[in-house]
């Protein structure tokens, strides 16, 4: 799928400095640090569901118990999720598991490469992933106006690259073929 994925890698790089990485600064210079991560910490406790149900998916009983437990401390004791006892106060790390990784566990193997415009780089099994995952997400039940849903979805991700702002250049910059690289980052991780 090169022939499409290289148009689609083109049009979300430009996408991320034309639209991305300026309103991104903008966000950092007008929001600390510390709300930024607050803010980061409460869509993470928020979608706890994805990761606690493809935990239990899996077959992964204690990752399922430190998800709940997280959930539990950290909406309780961390404001409603706008702080990380859990991992401060308890060393009670969050899981990063979601229904590809789920159907990995199954047997699945990752199919082709696709970079989808605006979602990135993903896989035929992880883009499957993707879809269920959309069905284990609060927001989407929280917030069910398109409209709105879509304006939450932004904030969070303008929100999370303010977080990580100069990365993704010097990933471009140490590659030959940025197009290749991401592939094969994609994959490795």
């Amino acid at each position: 799928l090169e022939p499409l994925n290289r148009p689609f890698f083109h049009f979300n790089d430009k996408l991320y400095f034309w639209v991305l990485k300026p309103v991104a600064s903008g966000y950092k210079a007008i929001v600390p640090e510390d709300m930024r991560l607050g803010v980061r910490n409460f869509f993470s406790n928020l979608t706890t569901p994805i990761r606690l149900i493809n935990c239990l998916l899996q077959a992964n009983l204690k990752g399922a118990g430190s998800e709940t437990v997280r959930f539990l401390l950290n909406t309780t004791f961390g404001l409603a999720g706008f702080l990380d006892p859990a991992k401060k106060e308890f060393n009670i790390e969050k899981r990063e598991e979601d229904f590809g990784q789920t159907l990995g566990v199954w047997g699945i193997g990752p199919g082709f490469f696709i970079n989808w415009p605006i979602l990135g780089p993903s896989s035929l099994r992880d883009t499957f992933g993707f879809i269920g995952d959309i069905f284990l997400d609060p927001r989407n039940y929280l917030v069910t106006s398109i409209p709105a849903n879509l304006a939450v979805r932004s904030y969070d991700q303008v929100n999370e690259t303010s977080l990580s702002l100069g990365e993704y250049e010097d990933f471009k910059e140490a590659a030959v073929d940025p197009y290749i690289a991401l592939k094969d980052a994609y994959h490795q991780y």
